[in-house]
């Protein structure tokens, strides 16, 4: 009889530390999930652009001719003015999903994309830039101390319509591609040296030849990190 009563008893004390710790995690998805509730009024423009229309979860913006973001390499010239519509967060894992719709774009560069903009030396950037009727390029830029690089590849310039995927992972991060929403591919893993606290990242447009046109911007949501944690060789 003794033994069973001090076997009930224990059983009474993991089942309570159980429900404390499911209750314990509950809590802590409920705060996970808070953080990712994006709300258009916490995004703030770093140049807002002469021409933008906001109606509910759509942004279009209308390019300037001129307006560039690049950083010394190769051209030697530093181009920092295109209009940038960011959110702050401290989160360290997530994701951040655009919609990009470019049919409006029509001159060599015009493009529209994901960005995560720090300040004029260090950003990174993703999208798709006209190139002429025949092709374009979809790419990436990422800009550490003041050096930009520019990695591409040839799509179809019939392609209209791009969806981004920027996934952070501390100070790492990943930019993904995708046509229909569902399926993505990666274009890059970089690591952004001044990237590991507080952060700004959201959507861009320009245009940095003699040329406008107007970038549609839909379907803005954040999620848990999709970029999960490597499996494989492990960390020195």
């Amino acid at each position: 009889m003794r033994k069973f009563i001090i076997a009930a008893a224990l059983l009474s004390v993991l089942v309570a530390c159980t429900s404390k710790e499911k209750d314990n995690n509950q809590t802590n998805v409920r705060q996970h999930q808070q953080t990712m509730i994006l709300n258009i009024n916490d995004f703030k423009w770093t140049r807002e652009p002469e021409s933008c229309v906001i109606k509910g979860d759509t942004i279009e913006v209308v390019t300037l001719p001129g307006t560039d973001l690049w950083q010394r390499t190769y051209y030697h010239f530093r181009n920092d003015n295109a209009p940038v519509f960011q959110m702050e967060t401290e989160e360290k894992f997530f994701s951040f999903v655009v919609k990009t719709d470019f049919t409006e774009s029509h001159h060599r560069f015009d493009q529209c994309g994901i960005v995560l903009y720090l300040d004029s030396e260090n950003w990174l950037k993703g999208s798709v830039e006209y190139e002429n009727e025949t092709f374009q390029h979809l790419g990436s830029v990422v800009t550490n101390n003041g050096y930009s690089d520019w990695a591409t590849t040839a799509i179809s310039a019939d392609v209209k319509t791009m969806w981004y995927r920027l996934s952070r992972r501390e100070d790492d991060y990943c930019i993904e591609c995708s046509q229909d929403g569902l399926h993505f591919s990666q274009m890059r893993v970089c690591h952004m040296h001044q990237g590991g606290g507080k952060i700004r990242f959201g959507i861009y447009a320009c245009s940095p030849e003699n040329s406008s046109f107007k970038a549609v911007f839909t379907n803005m949501k954040l999620t848990e990190c999709a970029w999960k944690a490597h499996n494989g060789q492990q960390p020195d």
